[in-house]
């Protein structure tokens, strides 16, 4: 049942990195444009130092400095009477009170735990490259448009979230179709985070089991549960392309895109 439950893991994620991470992009996106100076240097700042280091060096020190970020924080807070440093050579010491999860939490806690970091990193690193898709998009909007909304007397609040964020998505889908598909294809990188993922559980139920008193002997069945996930992620990625075009035909029908004027001739 591992392997099933990997599964749900790694569905469960996506279904909860997808929208965070999108709402991390446009934050980041809305923050690059901005007009506040300082605001607008933060936005670019983070969508340039996410996109310029490598995924998996990300991903394996984001964790740890965030994961130390937390117990820090704790550690002042619930232990101001502590002397020794918290830095001890290459460990990390704080007191127990502080840890997370504590050492006597159930396992479900170090797993929720272990997860929720996984989506916050997932999140962090995909909303930078969804912030670099909507900000191009947010450009690629006619400029006459947005002057016309501020002719009629709207206020630039009203004009962003009237006019530029309502059209700015049909140039930003296919840029964050392909995102998606590539966090699909990026779910492996779960195993890094600590968390067991479908990979992982190919890899340990298919490899060769050698006769004991509770595992079930077998020969080397790996290639025959790489290719069940081959399969998997195959079908995945193309129910997650019909969707996408879907949306797509439904955010250009009426628009003055070539998609929209696709739509508008095969209507003829």
């Amino acid at each position: 049942m591992s392997i099933y439950y990997a599964l749900g893991t790694v569905l469960l994620l996506l279904a909860i990195t997808g929208p965070v991470a999108l709402a991390f992009g446009f934050g980041g996106a809305s923050a690059a444009r901005s007009h506040i100076t300082p605001l607008r240097w933060i936005g670019k700042t983070y969508i340039a130092i996410v996109r310029g280091v490598p995924d998996i060096a990300f991903f394996l020190f984001f964790v740890i400095a965030l994961d130390q970020m937390f117990e820090y924080i704790r550690h002042t807070i619930k232990c101001p009477d502590w002397t020794d440093p918290v830095r001890q050579g290459s460990d990390f010491v704080v007191c127990a009170a502080a840890k997370l999860p504590l050492g006597n939490a159930p396992q479900w806690v170090h797993e929720t735990y272990g997860f929720s970091i996984a989506v916050l990193t997932f999140s962090i690193v995909f909303g930078a490259f969804a912030a670099n898709v909507l900000f191009g998009a947010m450009r690629a909007v006619p400029r006459g448009q947005l002057e016309t909304a501020e002719a009629y007397g709207m206020s630039r609040r009203q004009t962003f979230w009237r006019v530029l964020v309502p059209q700015m998505w049909v140039f930003a889908l296919p840029g964050l179709s392909n995102l998606w598909m590539v966090l699909i294809k990026s779910t492996p990188l779960l195993f890094l985070l600590g968390v067991e993922d479908i990979v992982y559980w190919a890899r340990e139920l298919g490899g060769a089991k050698q006769p004991q008193f509770t595992d079930y002997p077998h020969p080397d069945w790996r290639i025959w549960y790489f290719f069940a996930l081959l399969v998997f992620y195959l079908c995945f990625t193309k129910v997650s392309e019909l969707v996408l075009d879907k949306i797509m035909a439904r955010l250009t029908l009426g628009q003055a895109t070539a998609a929209g004027e696709r739509q508008r001739k095969a209507a003829r």
